[in-house]
């Protein structure tokens, strides 16, 4: 192996801070994991982590936008799967099932960071886009199947969503969102026959 494919099979700097922090601020929370902790395991200067983000806060939004994406794939991945507006908007709980059925699943990673952030630091911003997304997914995709007020409806079943994320934590249950899935279709009938 040339030095160059040596190069390029290693991962970027980035790449090994970010599944750093991925793996220890998911694990332990965002405060409490402290730089030297993630440099360490990332094998990296401590120069590299600021030359890349600039500072702690930096890094633990791009954490957060690394969970984002993965969150959206999955469940997009999910809703694509089906036809019908009814099953598509249903499927957001089945996308969260597969979060929750992942060996290492600890809880929504926004609603740890979050409880630890403070008002307007890049946590508290990176969790208000993801639950902006979240609600307009759910507005979406209740619009496309006909609910006449999509809105509260979104606002119920994100209710539902944040529910059986914190259930499948707590309870160590991966069916929570099965559970929630049910509710939802309940919810979704009701306001299709007002």
């Amino acid at each position: 192996m040339s030095v160059k494919e040596a190069t390029a099979a290693r991962p970027s700097a980035r790449e090994r801070l970010l599944a750093a922090a991925n793996e220890l601020f998911y694990n332990e929370g965002v405060h409490t994991v402290g730089i030297d902790r993630i440099i360490e395991q990332a094998g990296v200067a401590k120069a590299s982590l600021y030359n890349t983000f600039g500072s702690k806060d930096e890094l633990v939004r791009a954490y957060l936008e690394t969970r984002h994406a993965t969150v959206t794939e999955t469940i997009t991945r999910a809703v694509q799967r089906y036809d019908t507006p009814r099953e598509r908007l249903l499927a957001v709980f089945e996308g969260q099932g597969e979060l929750f059925a992942q060996p290492d699943y600890r809880g929504c990673a926004f609603a740890r960071a979050s409880a630890e952030s403070r008002p307007g630091d890049p946590a508290e911003r990176a969790t208000e886009g993801y639950r902006h997304w979240v609600r307009g997914l759910l507005t979406e995709l209740a619009t496309q199947a006909g609910v006449p007020e999509p809105e509260a409806l979104a606002r119920q079943l994100h209710l539902l969503y944040d529910g059986s994320g914190q259930s499948a934590r707590l309870d160590h249950d991966p069916a929570a969102a099965a559970a929630a899935r049910t509710a939802a279709a309940a919810l979704l009938d009701a306001a299709l026959s007002h």
